[in-house]
């Protein structure tokens, strides 16, 4: 048996009146998708437990079927275990964002103007990260990541830092407001503001500039947590497994799980990702001896964040069209197999932010034929929720129903 979990970042959505008062889920070409809900199971599932924040990560840990009500530390702890950052127990993984500000004289006038620092390319970002981190004290070290992603690991004892904001929470918004507030965390807000005079004039951010793009002109500290466990996952569900995705958050769940984390050049995060080649890794994963591949594309979720309504619907067929389709093709060639696609979140274009609210799941078996129906959507999900009794409380038990 072979199984394949899609997880499309953010794909959930509300009617947006630029669609036509479609979502994007309703107004994408996704024959895939859709010809798998015509005979599959289809439901909702709450995938960010009450109390906590709707981030890719909580929600994420859910659709991998952990419970982060026991198992989650922060965010960054799971970034750092992607990029071989092993933590101690007196130290915190933070979080850091290149992000474009407005330049006026007052920092806490600054506005977000972009966060993730006008879609900076990886290797411009190193240089970045590298001339901020010779500037950081004895205790404070910057690891580098993927485009506008990194990791701040700072020795710190305090219990507790206080809410740190998300930059892509704030889009537009005067940053005075969300600038980290407790004394444990002045100093992140210090060097917040000293990276700004440090980037403004960097070669990197003069040669944007002269190229018509955003400059990553300040670094933006959140997501912070201490050092994470996870159980194996092949412990956990009796099953090999392998994670494919751009972002190094989802990478790191997978080393923290003992998953295979596969590598896929051109994998950006956003829609101008490689999509051939995630389907060609999810089939090579297979073919490996994985029985399970859960493969991300956080497309969908950065097209909500900018606000792209067009983009995001897109992205969705792209996924339909260039992942889902040929890794179908494979599979039904190989034997039995089953199926689960579903968001994490939504990621509303009207609110361009994260939403804790249910997401719509399908779950297709090759060997059994249930009565489905003809479109995979928010409607259609919730519809057959309320007249089948398949609206899930805990995500985290969709893994176990799918295995």
């Amino acid at each position: 048996m072979k199984y394949l979990v899609l997880l499309c970042d953010g794909m959930a959505d509300t009617p947006v009146p630029s669609l036509g008062g479609k979502t994007p889920m309703e107004a994408a070409d996704k024959p895939n998708m859709d010809a798998l809900a015509a005979r599959a199971i289809l439901g909702m599932a709450k995938t960010v437990p009450d109390g906590m924040k709707p981030g890719s990560d909580v929600a994420n840990l859910s659709a991998l079927g952990y419970q982060p009500a026991e198992c989650y530390t922060g965010r960054s702890p799971l970034e750092a275990a992607s990029i071989g950052v092993d933590l101690s127990p007196s130290q915190y993984a933070i979080r850091c964002n290149l992000v474009t500000l407005s330049e006026e004289a007052d920092f806490t006038k600054r506005r977000m103007v972009d966060y993730c620092g006008g879609d900076i390319s990886t290797a411009e970002a190193k240089e970045l990260i590298s001339c901020l981190d010779a500037h950081l004290p004895d205790g404070m070290r910057l690891y580098p990541g993927v485009s506008y992603r990194h990791c701040l690991v700072w020795d710190n004892d305090a219990p507790d830092l206080g809410d740190l904001t998300p930059p892509h929470d704030i889009s537009g918004r005067v940053i005075g407001d969300y600038l980290p507030g407790s004394p444990a965390a002045a100093p992140l807000r210090y060097w917040m503001e000293q990276s700004c005079a440090i980037l403004r004039d960097h070669p990197v951010n003069r040669r944007r500039i002269a190229a018509g793009k955003r400059p990553a002109n300040a670094a933006w500290f959140w997501g912070q947590g201490r050092k994470a466990a996870l159980q194996d996952f092949s412990e956990r569900f009796g099953v090999q497994a392998a994670v494919i995705s751009a972002v190094d958050l989802i990478k790191g769940i997978g080393v923290l799980a003992g998953m295979e984390v596969v590598e896929v050049d051109g994998a950006t995060g956003y829609i101008d990702t490689n999509f051939a080649g995630k389907a060609q890794a999810a089939i090579d994963a297979f073919r490996r001896g994985n029985d399970l591949v859960y493969l991300h594309v956080e497309a969908p979720d950065e097209c909500g964040h900018r606000g792209e309504a067009e983009n995001k619907v897109r992205s969705i067929e792209l996924i339909d069209e260039k992942i889902l389709g040929p890794v179908l093709r494979w599979l039904e060639g190989q034997g039995a197999f089953r199926v689960m696609v579903l968001p994490d979140h939504p990621t509303p274009l009207a609110t361009m932010t994260h939403s804790a609210d249910p997401v719509p799941f399908l779950l297709y078996n090759s060997a059994v034929s249930f009565a489905g129906v003809p479109v995979f959507t928010e409607a259609s999900a919730r519809e057959t929720a309320a007249r089948m009794g398949t609206f899930v409380n805990d995500a985290s038990a969709l893994m176990r129903i799918l295995i």
